[in-house]
């Protein structure tokens, strides 16, 4: 999409979030304080509309990889990131049903992180390693660059 990767531009808002809300769970397991259960609540909500959100540009990124390989790798990620925002809207689910001390949705959000790590690196492989969303670098020699004209003087 255009000159800059808009899909990992935008899955930074959810893994941060996602993130911050297991932090916040921890500090809540240390002392108790109601208000890290609501906050790890309202970012992990955050997180999942962040996710639906970049979730657009990374089909649109996906469905333009001609290369299988590649398109494999895709393919696993999205599948991995669709298993992470399941795990975080169930989590959701059962924060709004269970006591803020049940410990079922902080194993789910030790999950969840896990498996967006591995989401994540599989992003990362697609953008900065195959270079998908990215426009192609222009060939200096086809550029007119100073390069290709010492090249065609020498």
């Amino acid at each position: 999409m255009g000159k800059h990767p808009i899909h990992p531009m935008l899955v930074v808002l959810s893994i941060g979030l996602w993130v911050f809300s297991l932090v916040s769970d921890f500090v809540f397991l240390l002392g108790k304080n109601l208000v890290w259960a609501d906050i790890a609540f309202y970012a992990m909500l955050g997180g999942f509309v962040g996710a639906l959100l970049a979730a657009v540009p990374g089909l649109i990124d996906m469905y333009s990889i001609a290369d299988p390989k590649v398109g494999k790798i895709a393919w696993n990620h999205m599948l991995l990131n669709l298993t992470a925002a399941a795990i975080f809207g169930l989590n959701l689910c059962l924060r709004m049903l269970l006591q803020a001390d049940a410990l079922f949705p902080i194993l789910l959000s030790v999950i969840g992180v896990g498996v967006l790590a591995m989401a994540g690196w599989l992003g990362g492989e697609l953008a900065y390693v195959h270079g998908v969303g990215v426009q192609p670098h222009r060939n200096k020699v086809e550029s007119g660059t100073t390069e290709n004209k010492v090249r065609r003087l020498g």
